[in-house]
């Protein structure tokens, strides 16, 4: 008799679909593949096996997604998607709508375990975005993206700028949020002020009707408007981490149950007005939070934060314009050390790019004519000229400032006010709560509920969650109208905290261009051709001094071009060696000199002379006096000391001023300064200074009309703006004071509210009354406060 085998279908664990081999298997569950185990693997290392309880086999197959991203094999479309590429690696960004907890965060930058190709992954919470480094000789643009899909997060895919389809989409959702919590909070407040004012015995039936219908309203407020603060204080305590949308949401559902229990009850009227209107005020908070965000995010307002001037060429004529009006088609001149602000076509010159902005990679590349050179490298060679082919918000420079390369080694971001109070908040909330419960139960169970309750109701967290983005969105409104652009909000927080300011000197306290400039010497029409040709390669302002003055003439090409820090030019033109720059480069040894700068001009070892310069200081220079009475000020320049009697009256403390320091000389001395306990502030003009710039508690790039921007800052300062520094930090400390001065205001009200909270006798009135009260105490102080602060200051 001829018999058969059956084989028993096993489902995958992960994904649920037949696993066709007992090849995958691990604690007894089974496999359909490799891919499948391993997300099975992570998770449970890092005790994230909940994952499963929540649907049976949540994750995607494989085989379900081979032809639904087939597309992105198509090189036309790969070549739109990534911000980088090379022979070796490929840098993407996506948006993945479904981050929402620490969890997601932690598993999507574990990629590189699922396949090692997949050399770095960081998540920016707040825009949703995933930032992937790669090895696409090894895997491609479609399997990672199959990846994503596999555990859950697939990418919004999309050519066009993704972060502004973020946006819209974040904004219509809190909208609609606000929009049904402001109408049920009107009407439930209209349906109250019979109850307000009293209802006669006779039409106490009304009382109950009104009731159910503030119920009715009550419902899509919370399981609509406010449904975001249960997720998050969900995940939260999954996490056993007691955030401020812990209280939040706690404070929701109690006001919704003891509304229902007491209308049902027929025993008051409940708290649907002050849950309608907790929600209310909590959302616009939320939404002025995006606001603020949205406001600091360097995707956003790109033309803002870089104040910068981008050389372009029209009808060989070169001239500045604002990084904003950067079109497709525009010829750019980017100098030695220029960072290249938008993707671009090589079309002249000799293109050494550092990427290490972009990838870490140190090493500088070299670019041929007719290759694509993408936007964040930094042109280490002569000057060349580019045509752009992506607009700039399209381009991988919208994300420098925030990249992780540029982090400091050591972690000196300082813990913020609200960061410091609101961990303590929940658990003293709590604890008054739960005190006040346990102290009536034995005597009156129905009054510790009704305390209980009570203290939630009063004790509402606004001054934590509007007080800090409502000033702080103020505040960095101002700084943007006054031309000083700030990196986040706790920037604010660290310039209040500083106690001792450096100044680099050339371009930072001195302007790049001057009346005051002579040369001593005859050049011929030839040699001013080629010491033109040297010096428009180079961002230095001594360099642009030069080109100024011998005017607009054609650039010739280099054999050779380089730039040596607080040294000069070194330069192979038409066969002629140009050495442009100090005594000490030019001539082989350092010349006495005890006035003005020199720039020597030696041809083919000729010395043909010299420009001599007498820098003009910037405006407001005498406002540095002020700073010395609250600061300790230093001067770093990499000049010679020709100017410090008349930089004395500025610096006036003993060992104030220092200078022939080479940028390492300037970051070790940041460095001994932090570690004499100080908090520092670097001021540079980003071009020798970023090593300074980084290192120090404060870094803030001052930019005139040259793209001299500099990742490592905390700040970009706009030229003109350099005269306002004392009233810049002075309004920092303002703001910061502002915000201690909103919580001891929010303090005092839940002094005042908690003591007749704990009595258990809160009439619905009361709380009605005091809950948005606070709210709006806090959002119009705050607002007002910093406006008046920077009246104070005259930024506004």
């Amino acid at each position: 008799m001829l018999q058969t085998k059956t084989l028993k279908k096993t489902a995958c664990y992960h994904c649920g679909d037949d696993c066709l081999t007992a090849k995958y298997v691990i604690e007894e569950k089974s496999f359909c593949c490799h891919g499948c185990k391993t997300v099975f693997e992570i998770l449970s290392a890092s005790k994230m096996g909940n994952y499963y309880s929540y649907n049976d086999h949540p994750g995607a197959t494989r085989s379900r997604t081979d032809k639904r991203f087939d597309y992105l094999s198509s090189s036309d479309i790969i070549s739109e998607l990534i911000d980088y590429t090379d022979s070796k690696i490929t840098i993407v960004t996506f948006y993945i709508p479904h981050i929402h907890c620490s969890s997601c965060l932690w598993l999507l930058e574990q990629l590189n375990k699922i396949n090692p190709a997949i050399h770095y992954c960081r998540v920016d919470f707040l825009k949703k975005q995933l930032n992937i480094r790669f090895d696409h000789q090894k895997i491609s643009l479609q399997q990672i993206v199959e990846i994503l899909y596999d555990i859950g997060y697939e990418p919004l895919v999309s050519l066009q700028d993704v972060i502004k389809k973020q946006n819209l989409s974040t904004k219509d959702n809190l909208l609609q949020k606000i929009a049904v919590a402001g109408f049920c909070f009107g009407n439930v407040m209209l349906l109250s002020f019979p109850e307000y004012f009293g209802i006669t015995n006779t039409e106490s039936t009304f009382k109950f009707f009104f009731g159910w219908l503030n119920v009715l309203f009550s419902i899509p407020v919370v399981f609509y408007s406010g449904r975001g603060y249960f997720v998050a204080a969900w995940q939260n305590l999954k996490k056993q981490v007691f955030g401020i949308d812990f209280p939040l949401a706690l404070g929701i559902a109690v006001l919704f149950i003891r509304t229902i229990t007491e209308v049902y009850t027929r025993t008051d009227a409940g708290f649907a007005d002050t849950l309608c209107g907790l929600v209310f005020f909590l959302l616009i908070g939320k939404k002025v939070q995006q606001k603020t965000y949205h406001h600091i995010s360097f995707e956003r307002d790109y033309r803002s934060f870089f104040p910068v001037a981008v050389q372009i060429i029209a009808n060989e004529i070169q001239k500045p314009i604002p990084l904003a009006q950067l079109q497709t088609g525009h010829r750019m001149l980017i100098r030695h050390n220029e960072i290249i602000p938008a993707d671009s076509i090589l079309l002249k010159g000799e293109a050494l790019i550092d990427f290490s902005f972009v990838t870490g990679e140190s090493i500088p590349v070299k670019k041929t004519l007719g290759e694509i050179v993408y936007a964040g490298g930094r042109q280490t060679g002569g000057a060349i000229e580019l045509e752009v082919v992506k607009p700039v918000y399209q381009s991988y420079l919208t994300q420098l400032w925030n990249n992780e390369a540029f982090t400091r080694q050591k972690d000196n971001r300082m813990q913020t006010f609200n960061e410091k109070v609101s961990k303590y908040f929940t658990i003293v909330l709590l604890t008054i709560a739960f005190g006040s419960l346990i102290f009536w139960l034995p005597t009156d169970i129905r009054r510790g509920f009704a305390a209980f309750t009570a203290v939630l109701i009063v004790a509402c967290p606004c001054a934590l969650a509007l007080s800090t983005p409502f000033t702080m969105s103020a505040a960095l409104s101002i700084f943007d109208k006054n031309f000083f652009y700030l990196k986040n909000i706790t920037v604010v927080e660290q310039m209040a905290a500083i106690d001792t300011i450096v100044f680099d000197k050339t371009g930072t306290i001195t302007t790049g261009s001057s009346d005051e400039i002579i040369l001593e010497g005859v050049l011929s029409a030839a040699q001013q051709q080629l010491i033109y040709s040297a010096c428009i390669n180079s961002t230095h302002p001594l360099s642009r001094m030069i080109c100024q003055y011998l005017g607009n003439q054609h650039r010739l090409s280099f054999e050779h071009y380089a730039e040596i820090p607080n040294l000069g030019i070194l330069a192979t033109i038409s066969g002629h060696k140009l050495r442009v720059g100090n005594s000490k480069l030019a001539l082989g040894y350092k010349k006495n000199v005890n006035y003005a700068s020199k720039v020597y001009l030696v041809i083919d070892d000729e010395l043909l002379g010299y420009f001599e310069f007498s820098h003009r200081h910037r405006e407001g220079m005498n406002n540095l006096n002020g700073l010395e009475s609250y600061y300790k000020t230093f001067l770093l320049s990499g000049d010679q000391d020709h100017e410090r009697d008349e930089l004395l009256q500025y610096f006036t403390s003993p060992n104030g001023m220092h200078f022939n320091q080479s940028p390492q000389r300037k970051l070790d001395f940041v460095q001994s300064l932090q570690q004499q306990g100080k908090q520092v502030m670097m001021l540079g003009d980003g071009l020798n200074d970023a090593g300074a710039l980084k290192q120090s508690d404060l870094g803030i790039a001052v930019t005139d009309d040259v793209n001299n921007f500099t990742p490592g800052s905390d700040a970009i300062m706009d030229g003109r703006s350099f005269s306002k520094l004392p009233d810049f930090l002075r309004f920092s400390k303002n703001t910061v004071n502002i915000i201690r001065f909103s919580f001891l205001i929010s303090l005092t009200y839940n002094i005042i509210g908690l003591t007749y909270a704990v009595t258990g006798r809160l009439s619905p009135l009361m709380a009605a009354i005091l809950m948005p009260l606070s709210t709006v105490t806090i959002i119009s102080f705050t607002s007002l406060a910093t406006r008046v602060a920077a009246r104070w200051r005259n930024l506004i």
